[in-house]
């Protein structure tokens, strides 16, 4: 009995794989709003009722490709960070960031789907959040770790924060613990701006005009890091 099931985990496994590879090119051709199950199911050559066994509804199948593509994102970036010299908090930052943006002009309509326009009636579940966290902990471990070994110095660019200000960065603070307030906001302020950066070229938006995009992102990366006060 116990032989059986594993023989039937391990056909659900690759069917599931199956299914999500097929979704994924659909994204491609159709966008998230395309997606359908009955035209994954016919492109395996299954009837569409049984696909419903393995995802039940439409949302199902999108909630599992934007845990997975989160992940693969995650995964890159936590694979960069690990191989870098731990000290070196500005080579980190650099680095984690420029793998940001070759995994998204990689996989561009994956990181559509993550952060592309919302599909209409759809609702990310809870069970997303654990997968979409992953990069943004990178930074967060990033900026402790150069907090406590003293190499973060925030310049002075304009007034302080207010408290209920910095009260709004809570969740974020969670994530850089011990890290003051501002350099928290200026983190997340910095974070945004890559993304930022990033949507722009994916969607098309530096087409006829910014060519040598990886040269000006590597100087925006340092601009930012300026800002967020990280000076080695």
């Amino acid at each position: 009995m116990t032989a059986s099931r594993t023989a039937r985990e391990r056909v659900r496994a690759e069917l599931t794989r199956e299914i999500t590879d097929i979704a994924r090119r659909q994204l491609a051709t159709e966008g998230a709003g395309g997606l359908s199950l009955r035209a994954v199911a016919r492109e395996m050559g299954m009837v569409s009722s049984a696909i419903y066994r393995y995802f039940p509804s439409r949302d199902d199948l999108l909630t599992a490709l934007i845990i997975d593509g989160y992940n693969a994102l995650g995964e890159a970036v936590e694979r960069t960070d690990a191989a870098s010299p731990t000290g070196d908090f500005l080579g980190r930052w650099l680095r984690v960031c420029h793998t940001m943006r070759d995994w998204a002009v990689s996989h561009p309509h994956e990181y559509a789907l993550l952060y592309g326009s919302p599909v209409p009636g759809y609702h990310a579940p809870q069970d997303t959040v654990a997968a979409r966290v992953r990069d943004v902990a990178v930074l967060g471990r990033i900026l402790t770790e150069a907090h406590r070994a003293g190499a973060i110095t925030p310049p002075d660019l304009g007034p302080p924060p207010s408290p209920a200000v910095v009260a709004e960065a809570a969740d974020i603070s969670a994530l850089m613990p011990g890290v003051p307030g501002e350099v928290v906001l200026r983190g997340a302020i910095a974070w945004t701006s890559v993304y930022g950066w990033i949507n722009f070229e994916v969607f098309g938006q530096f087409d006829n005009t910014i060519e040598d995009r990886k040269s000006v992102f590597d100087h925006l990366l340092r601009v930012l890091a300026g800002t967020m006060g990280l000076t080695r």
